[in-house]
């Protein structure tokens, strides 16, 4: 009986069952998928993605929220305990190797969630909230800006994050200049929040960003 009771307790809901089966589609290459072919992946009636989604669209800002879970989860696991900085490239350094896990499928929720939607999605609140948990205290900022980069850097790390994706999803950087051009995006928005020392670092990584 116990046992029976672990194995339902590791069932995966409803919403989960449509999510990995959106994902086994978009793995086999069939981004054009229906909302018919969904409920049969997934085994499900024609009408439950619809219930518990809405949408299709819905269902790509879904695929991206786990994404961003994944990212949170690794970044909570693997963040050093040092300066704003140190977390913050690390931050990048995680949230890129979770898009390169599986690139194909990743560049169509990418692609996905940047068309026009029927709802706004929630994903700025949501990555935005990544970067907060990067920065954490804001070791290692300058006293007189701290509070002002706590408040608007988690948006901004979001937004410049987003950015060196969508020319990744557009097949225009490779997985090597994504991480390139990633880091030196975040790199600028922490400039000017830093001392001397963290400065040159940061300079170092534009530089380095900058290079074809």
């Amino acid at each position: 009986m116990a046992d029976d009771k672990i194995a339902s307790s590791r069932k995966p809901s409803t919403r989960e069952r449509v999510l990995d089966a959106a994902e086994r589609l978009l793995a086999r290459g069939n981004a054009a998928f229906s909302m018919r072919d969904l409920a049969t992946e997934a085994e499900l009636s024609f009408a439950t993605p619809f219930n518990q989604f809405g949408s299709k669209g819905a269902i790509m800002l879904a695929l991206s929220q786990r994404r961003i879970d994944a990212m949170q989860e690794l970044l909570v696991e693997a963040l050093p305990s040092g300066t704003a900085v140190a977390r913050v490239l690390a931050a990048v350094d995680v949230a890129i190797s979770v898009m390169l896990e599986a690139p194909s499928v990743n560049r169509i929720v990418m692609g996905a969630i940047g068309a026009p939607s029927e709802a706004p999605g929630d994903v700025l609140s949501h990555s935005g909230a990544l970067w907060a948990t990067a920065l954490g205290v804001g070791e290692g900022l300058k006293g007189a800006t701290r509070e002002l980069a706590l408040a608007i850097l988690p948006d901004q790390l979001a937004v410049t994050f987003r950015g060196a994706l969508s020319f990744w999803t557009a097949g225009e950087y490779d997985d090597d200049v994504l991480r390139r051009r990633a880091r030196a995006a975040a790199a600028l928005a922490l400039l000017a929040f830093v001392g001397t020392d963290e400065r040159t670092e940061l300079l170092t990584i534009l530089a380095d960003g900058g290079v074809p």
